[in-house]
């Protein structure tokens, strides 16, 4: 079937979709026999399940929800650290302006009617496709109810097709508990990896392995829950008013068994994939830095488990536009802006001992004398590749170009140069400007880059932050990861960008087999299905870290909480910027206050970046000192596009659609709003 007369069809299919209510079914156009009568016809029907799933990738912003639109494409700004923008668009993930509900029922509907109806045409076509059509279906469903777990906790379980009907009642399908939510999604990817092939029928359509990995996923975030939900103050628990069903959480006395039970499943899903032998990391180019520049665009990847996929000009994003550097500015441009909390996570730079990254020459980044440098890149010389592979860092070069970041000149005329702002909370929004230096020069034109007469250099080189609100880096920092260095010029512009999105990949499952066999061995598990628990935990993160050119894991992990820490900290490092980081720190637990101190995967002094409910991040922002004709860094509190962040233990459950409380007599807001 012509590509072109797919898309004239799941148009019309799409045109067909309401979602005004959860359990109106899809008006179709075309008879089942129509659909299910040949292998081509049900392939529009599984085009039109695959284009509507609440999938998160270049078209997905934390602040928006799921609207499949790539407008300002961005990534990480979502309150986890990763990086921040001058856009509105940064917010602490506790709610989305599209809810995601409605949507998801009528998707889970047509999953159902999916399962029930595609084994009445085995003669039509044949046994293998109808197993993977049925598959399908049950991916489909356990996926969506996998992201509406993730967002209210306990679900309707419609698992049957509901017909409309106009006695309403007949329609209702209350919450289910928290635990037998989990359980569905558990048993629905069971189902999907038992029927789905090994090899994808269709470009981005999931197979057994992909099941696998989002069951993976799936499992982590709820053994997390049951687990980490005892950390927050109230435990995080209730009963739904309607139906007397613990709607959030997990009863107290079954936490701990239930906690284990489903990190095993994440393990022997993980290590399902990895005993396969048919994936392993990307490692093309014995040039690591290189290696990780590739491999996201690399559609041969032996790493690819599950990729949505673009086409130009038909099906497009616009990720280049928005979060390239400044220098390609069309007309809007460094929408992604890495912070420093974030760069700090890799190996390899000069630190304090305290860990964070060292810019004087004294105790704390407060102290001594500014260490001063040819370039600002000269600090990043021994850093991991990973980092350099996915942030850009100021003074680097991408696409031939020197990406020069400077914020300011100073004119000062000593050689030892002391700090030069506040570098407490309290003093977090205060701009460079506003300290009244008088031998500083910063750009603060929203319209040109200033010109020094004395030096002839630009105030902010031609990539550095200009002033509040302009479409340049706020950090110091801009993104690498997944931007298209091949691309011309020319292209740089909206609609443009097709390079697909990596949803899982070889590493996803080798992080489910580390952090689920540490968890486990906390618990008390040593081995599940033969394997060594730790073992195999050890082996992944030394795979992952090996391939990055992080430094080398010393010694074997163990039943420890710093054993726990080092696999989230390669998870922070390894999957940043793919939409995961902000459901991690969710399931772990660890934005609220009492909890801050694990924020990053590893322990930090939370009183350095929060107070009470409320944090920052901060930003790396160099200077050229005419007098010595070398740069010195300093790190602040991101100042330009000021920006704060607050989190409370109600935001880990969001509230259900008003709506769809107010008109139910089963369906239950949460106990907790």
């Amino acid at each position: 079937m012509r590509k072109s007369f797919i898309y004239t069809i799941i148009g019309i299919a799409l045109a067909t979709v309401s979602c005004s209510d959860m359990y109106r079914p899809t008006k179709d156009k075309v008879s089942d026999d129509d659909i299910f009568s040949s292998s081509s016809a049900a392939q529009v029907y599984m085009a039109r399940l695959y284009s509507t799933l609440p999938i998160e990738d270049f078209k997905y912003q934390a602040s928006w929800g799921v609207t499949y639109n790539s407008w300002l494409g961005s990534f990480g700004l979502s309150g986890t650290g990763e990086a921040v923008s001058r856009e509105g668009l940064c917010h602490s993930f506790t709610g989305e302006d599209n809810m995601y509900w409605g949507a998801g029922y009528t998707l889970i509907h047509d999953a159902n009617h999916l399962i029930e109806t595609a084994p009445n045409y085995s003669d039509d076509l044949g046994d293998a496709v109808v197993d993977e059509l049925v598959g399908q279906g049950y991916f489909v469903r356990a996926y969506t109810f996998f992201k509406l777990a993730q967002r209210y906790g306990g679900i309707p379980l419609t698992t049957s097709t509901i017909e409309y009907s106009t006695e309403k009642e007949e329609m209702e399908v209350p919450r289910a508990s928290e635990k037998d939510t989990w359980d569905q999604i558990l048993a629905d990817f069971d189902m999907a990896a038992q029927f789905l092939p090994e090899k994808a029928s269709a470009k981005g359509y999931a197979t057994r392995f992909t099941a696998l990995a989002a069951k993976a996923d799936a499992m982590l975030y709820a053994g997390s829950v049951a687990k980490y939900n005892d950390n927050v103050q109230g435990r995080l628990t209730g009963i739904g008013e309607k139906t007397g069903n613990r709607v959030i959480g997990f009863e107290q006395s079954e936490a701990p068994e239930v906690s284990k039970k489903y990190f095993e499943e994440a393990f022997k899903a993980g290590m399902a994939i990895v005993n396969s032998g048919k994936f392993s990391l990307y490692r093309k180019n014995s040039d690591k830095y290189q290696n990780m520049v590739d491999m996201w665009r690399d559609e041969s990847s032996t790493e690819n488990i599950w990729v949505r996929y673009y086409s130009y000009p038909t099906l497009t994003h616009g990720l280049d536009a928005y979060s390239s550097p400044c220098l390609w500015h069309s007309p809007l441009s460094g929408g992604t802006c890495p912070t420093l909390d974030f760069v700090e996570l890799f190996d390899g730079l000069p630190r304090y001992d305290d860990g964070q990254l060292r810019v004087t020459d004294g105790d704390t980044y407060g102290e001594g004398n500014y260490i001063l440098y040819d370039s600002p890149y000269d600090i990043f010389a021994n850093a991991e590749p990973r980092l350099r592979a996915y942030v850009i860092l100021p003074n680097d070069y991408y696409k031939n170009r020197l990406i020069e970041v400077r914020h300011g000149i100073y004119k000062g005329t000593q050689t030892s140069i002391q700090p030069i702002a506040n570098y407490d909370y309290g003093h977090a929004a205060e701009s460079y400007s506003s300290l009244g230096i008088a031998d500083l020069s910063i750009g603060n034109s929203r319209t040109e880059n200033a010109i020094d007469s004395e030096t002839n250099m630009t105030l902010s080189g031609s990539c550095g932050p200009f002033a509040h609100d302009f479409e340049a880096t706020v950090t110091g920092f801009h993104l690498r990861k997944y931007l298209n260095p091949d691309m011309a010029d020319s292209e740089i512009h909206e609609g443009k960008s097709d390079q697909p999105f990596i949803l899982y990949r070889y590493a996803d499952a080798l992080l489910a087999v580390a952090e689920a066999g540490v968890e486990l061995a906390l618990a008390g598990e040593t081995t599940v299905d033969g394997e060594d628990v730790l073992a195999q935990a050890t082996s992944a993160i030394r795979d992952i870290r090996d391939r990055a050119g992080a430094d080398a894991l010393t010694s074997d992990l163990t039943a420890t909480v710093e054993s726990r820490n080092i696999v989230r900290r390669e998870r922070r490092k390894e999957l940043a910027f793919e939409h995961k980081s902000k459901w991690d720190i969710r399931r772990w637990r660890v934005i609220d206050e009492d909890n801050r101190d694990e924020f990053w995967g590893e322990t930090r002094d939370a009183s350095l970046f929060s107070n009470g409910t409320r944090f920052r991040f901060r930003g790396l922002y160099p200077f050229y000192s005419t007098s010595t004709g070398k740069y010195f860094l300093d790190e602040h509190f991101q100042c330009l596009a000021d920006k704060e962040y607050d989190y409370h233990p109600v935001d880990y459950y969001w509230a259900l659609p008003s709506g769809e409380v107010s008109k139910s007599k089963y369906i239950d807001q949460q106990p907790n709003r």
